[in-house]
């Protein structure tokens, strides 16, 4: 390493089986009131009144905000701050997906700082005053967010998903239960698992990694290797799930600190404008990406490639690139990703939203990062190849 690097994770990580009996002792060390950021269907599964059993039995009062009913926005943030304010909590909770815990740690910030979250992408404005307490439990093995100094909020009035990255918006406290993502239906243990995938890769692939970001994103790509397809196809298998919400709290690590590249600065304006869940747009995009950037990154792909096939990690560097790209082609048909054109997106209409894509995925910075950075007229070829590309086809993105 020629100059320091810095590694940022939560203040305290509760990991394994009934970890989420932590959340009200957590919760009274740092509050007297809690907002709970969720959903309908946490509700429904009865995790938010467990939630708030647990909140109750040390003494701690909530209030419930169901309102995340998509990936998050900005008027998710700002009814949910304002119902903060009316009913005079001190501290939150997020208990859900990406989505939930995102709007969760946007709240945390306004609440002390004031202003709209819009101010403070791109390091426009810096949060000056410390966020209250945020308590982050996931119930997907997907976004890592709760181990993560990044929200993601789409700015509604122009559809652009509004990427906000600093230390203020790091969970204070990570509740990681694998209890929690039994409930996954298999779309979403698919769709998430291979978001936690494109994680720990471009974490692994970035320009910006380091040898604890390495560490975390071999690991988790390890896990997901191993586990991912069991957990699809035996939702119930605990030992499986348990690996999976590992993998992607060690993926939302390595990425946090090492940034992610081009398979996120393409996926934010896809999800944005066509509302497809961050997660399958991550995978539709990951395969062809990796070919893009292949010759770019020989090297630390073939330690991609010798994860996958271990029985073939003698093989050349060239020879384990190409089957990085290849497993994780098969991996995605496995999981039955579809591509955008198998999504439903209409064909003309996503082709007359390439040239703004392309524009919001440079600005967003992360194309940057990229082992290969493409040209503007490269990255609109690529969003091109990319709306009907074939897991099972041989043919190479050029």
């Amino acid at each position: 390493m020629e100059e320091f690097a810095c590694f940022r994770v939560p203040q305290s990580i509760f990991y394994g089986r009934k970890a989420f009996a932590n959340v009200g002792r957590e919760a009274a060390e740092r509050g007297g009131k809690a907002l709970i950021v969720s959903d309908g269907i946490m509700e429904e599964l009865g995790y938010v009144s467990e939630c708030r059993q647990y909140l109750q039995e040390q003494e701690v009062a909530s209030a419930v905000y169901l309102g995340v009913h998509s990936e998050p926005t900005d008027q998710y943030v700002s009814e949910s701050l304002e119902m903060l304010e009316k009913e005079g909590c001190d501290l939150i909770v997020s208990l859900g997906g990406g989505s939930c815990i995102d709007t969760a740690k946007a709240i945390a910030v306004l609440a002390s700082n004031g202003g709209y979250i819009g101010e403070f992408m791109g390091g426009r404005r810096i949060a000056d005053k410390p966020p209250i307490p945020h308590i982050a439990i996931p119930t997907t093995a997907g976004t890592g967010s709760e181990a993560t100094d990044v929200t993601v909020i789409t700015n509604t009035a122009n559809d652009v998903k509004m990427m906000i990255k600093q230390p203020a918006f790091m969970p204070d406290v990570a509740i990681v239960d694998p209890l929690l993502t039994i409930s996954s239906p298999k779309s979403v243990t698919a769709a998430t698992g291979v978001d936690a995938l494109s994680h720990a890769v471009e974490a692994y692939l970035s320009k910006n990694s380091h040898p604890m970001t390495d560490t975390a994103a071999l690991s988790a790509m390890g896990l997901i290797a191993d586990n991912l397809l069991t957990a699809y196809h035996d939702g119930g298998n605990l030992d499986a799930r348990e690996a999976m919400s590992l993998a992607a709290m060690q993926a939302g690590m390595a990425f946090s600190n090492a940034s992610v590249c081009l398979v996120h600065g393409m996926s934010r304006p896809i999800g944005a404008l066509f509302h497809v869940p961050h997660g399958y747009s991550n995978a539709m995009l990951l395969p062809a990406v990796l070919e893009f950037s292949k010759e770019h990154c020989i090297d630390r792909l073939a330690d991609v490639g010798r994860i996958f096939e271990k029985e073939n990690s003698h093989l050349s560097n060239e020879e384990c690139a190409e089957i990085a790209v290849a497993s994780i082609k098969k991996l995605c048909m496995q999981l039955n990703i579809p591509n955008l054109k198998g999504w439903g997106i209409d064909e003309e209409a996503f082709s007359s939203a390439v040239s703004k894509m392309t524009e919001d995925a440079f600005i967003s910075g992360s194309p940057a990062n990229n082992p290969r950075v493409p040209a503007r007229a490269e990255l609109e070829a690529l969003y091109h190849a990319c709306y009907d590309y074939q897991f099972a086809s041989e043919e190479k993105v050029k």
